[in-house]
């Protein structure tokens, strides 16, 4: 009967320890003779404590007091197994009666899981008592515990009691007491899981929390995997919105344990960085390198962090993005309606087709057809918009969209409908109207349209990067003699806004920006910084700019791209003069209007 873990709390006071090895002998059967005359004696002192299984190894977690032999590391992995097998609190004691010798170190992981076990409703009265004494017990002699044990001990009485326990205070009074001064890697990893489970709920022990960063900056670069997942998610949940040298100085040593990651600490460190918008191009080739292999074994949470990742940073990696694409093919039935549209949109976003964009959106179309009712309303206008925005056009389904049913689902999500959703609404209108000529289906409604896709908070187009701006607009005030010969931030009736325009007569002529009479076509100046195009190895035009220009091209504008890679490399003037000249009138030698 594995009771020792009783036997090594006859330091932690008499009535506790009487309890619980009364309650733990009227459990035992009537054979375990050797079982109760061990409780009886307690010969074994309670040597540390650590907070989840992780720590069997360490040994980092527990007394201040002299060593005891360790269990092996068999015998540690043994029991962390059978531990992490029990589902429910009947199972966890059965083994305490049970295995012949629970490692020294492993009493704080058997209380931790009986408080998650708790947590998930599934002990009864007298075991739930029992855990609470236990921690009642420790806590009473916790000026003998290392600061990692009373961070165990912490998490335990958060699980059992909550964040506003007087027990859960008081060993919190101690950490902050004591200060992270003197802390390791492990020590910290652990008292920022305790803070992030609760224990600072409501913005407190900050003091604290502002001690530790100060303290993990210097250790950030000798971190393993686990510390710098643990730091990254407890970074995020506590808004540490004040610790960005941290966040980078974690963010590098992460680099290196990109293949070590568990699913759990990747999708914590990508999480951090998309929250504090932080990107690093090191980080990114590191996990274009495992793309291969997490597309195809990650859980499906971790699948869809990535893709978030790079569509939020703009990244088109064509090694990431075709391998969740092939992976998608075959996965897709194990992603939920959310999962499945966190795959797409970043294909619309970064306008990036895989080498497999047919059985992608092949795939695509068959779970629209089969989960349709199950996708969330904004969800499912994401994906069709997104969708729309390669080129790739479900009729059928953008129909259902406009309907008046649909719309109000929309609107039942919030007061009223935001301007994205507007915006979204409208392009995909105009996009049926200009690319799907043959759709009859119904059309959006008045009410539900935006007179501009560039609003604030919000756009579908990326506002003109003012410096390039300047340079543009120098150049053609020397191409075409004077400021009055084209106009600047044009809203067009098709809600689309144009950098520069200009206007030309049948015969070629510039015109005055103001003159209406007599346009024979119009000169759409398309001034493409840095930020409407994709980062990484691959540049290209964004989903939402590629479509703005193709829809200008339909509505009988004359397109003229200027991206910034080509206008950064002219020196002077007089090549910024030329290379206008042949960009807006390529057929045209004269030299003035």
């Amino acid at each position: 009967m594995a009771l020792n873990t009783v036997q090594r709390l006859r330091h932690l006071g008499r009535a506790v320890v009487g309890r619980l090895i009364t309650r733990l002998l009227a459990n035992a059967g009537p054979g375990d003779t050797a079982a109760r005359r061990a409780l009886v004696l307690g010969r074994r002192s309670l040597s540390s404590v650590s907070g989840d299984a992780s720590f069997l190894a360490g040994g980092s977690a527990g007394f201040h007091r002299e060593s005891v032999l360790p269990p092996s590391e068999a015998e540690q992995r043994d029991f962390a197994r059978r531990l992490a097998a029990c589902s429910s609190q009947r199972q966890l004691l059965r083994l305490l009666r049970l295995h012949g010798d629970i490692p020294s170190n492993a009493t704080a992981t058997v209380l931790h899981r009986l408080a998650d076990l708790e947590g998930e409703g599934v002990g009864s009265a007298p075991e739930r008592e029992e855990a609470r004494s236990l921690c009642l017990g420790l806590e009473r002699d916790a000026d003998r515990l290392t600061d990692g044990g009373l961070c165990a001990l912490g998490r335990a009485l958060l699980a059992l009691e909550g964040p506003g326990g007087a027990a859960l205070d008081r060993v919190m009074e101690r950490l902050e007491g004591r200060g992270p001064e003197a802390w390791n890697a492990a020590e910290l990893a652990a008292a920022y899981r305790l803070l992030r489970e609760g224990a600072a709920e409501g913005g407190r022990r900050q003091a604290l929390l502002d001690a530790m960063q100060a303290r993990a900056l210097p250790l950030a670069s000798r971190m393993d995997a686990a510390a710098v997942g643990e730091l990254m998610a407890a970074l995020v949940a506590l808004d540490q919105s004040h610790c960005t040298p941290l966040v980078i100085a974690l963010c590098r040593q992460a680099v290196r344990h990109t293949g070590v990651f568990t699913d759990e600490q990747l999708s914590a460190v990508l999480g951090a960085l998309m929250h504090f918008g932080h990107g690093d191009p090191h980080l990114a080739a590191a996990v274009e390198r495992h793309a291969p292999r997490l597309a195809f074994t990650a859980r499906p949470e971790t699948v869809c962090r990535v893709a978030r990742y790079f569509g939020h940073r703009n990244i088109l990696s064509r090694p990431v993005f075709d391998a969740l694409a092939e992976s998608f093919v075959y996965r897709a039935d194990e992603y939920d309606t959310g999962q499945v549209a966190m795959q797409i949109v970043p294909l619309g976003k970064l306008g990036y087709l895989p080498p497999n964009a047919a059985e992608v959106f092949g795939k695509v179309e068959d779970i629209l057809h089969t989960r349709f009712s199950r996708f969330q309303p904004r969800t499912l206008l994401g994906l069709l918009h997104a969708c729309t925005l390669v080129e790739r056009f479900p009729v059928n389904f953008v129909s259902k969209v406009f309907k008046s049913f649909f719309l109000q689902q929309l609107q039942e999500q919030g007061t009223s409908m935001d301007r994205v959703v507007l915006a979204q609404l409208t392009q995909l209108q105009m996009t049926l109207k200009l690319e799907c000529p043959f759709y009859g289906g119904p059309g959006l409604l008045p009410k539900y349209r935006v007179k501009s896709f560039l609003v604030p908070g919000g756009s579908l187009e990326t506002p003109v990067d003012q410096q390039l701006y300047q340079q543009v607009r120098a150049g053609l005030v020397h191409l075409l003699g004077a400021r009055t010969c084209f106009s600047s931030r044009v809203l067009t009736p098709y809600c689309y806004t144009l950098d520069v325009e200009i206007k030309l007569d049948e015969d070629g002529y510039v015109l005055p920006a103001n003159q209406n009479d007599s346009v024979h076509k119009r000169v759409a100046l398309c001034v493409d910084g840095q930020r409407r195009f994709t980062q990484g190895t691959t540049r290209q035009l964004l989903g939402t700019e590629a479509t703005k220009q193709r829809h200008l091209r339909l509505l009988g504008y004359q397109v003229v791209q200027i991206p910034f890679h080509e206008f950064e490399d002219l020196k002077n003037q007089t090549k910024v003069v030329d290379y206008l000249h042949k960009k807006i009138f390529p057929h045209s030698y004269r030299l003035s209007w």
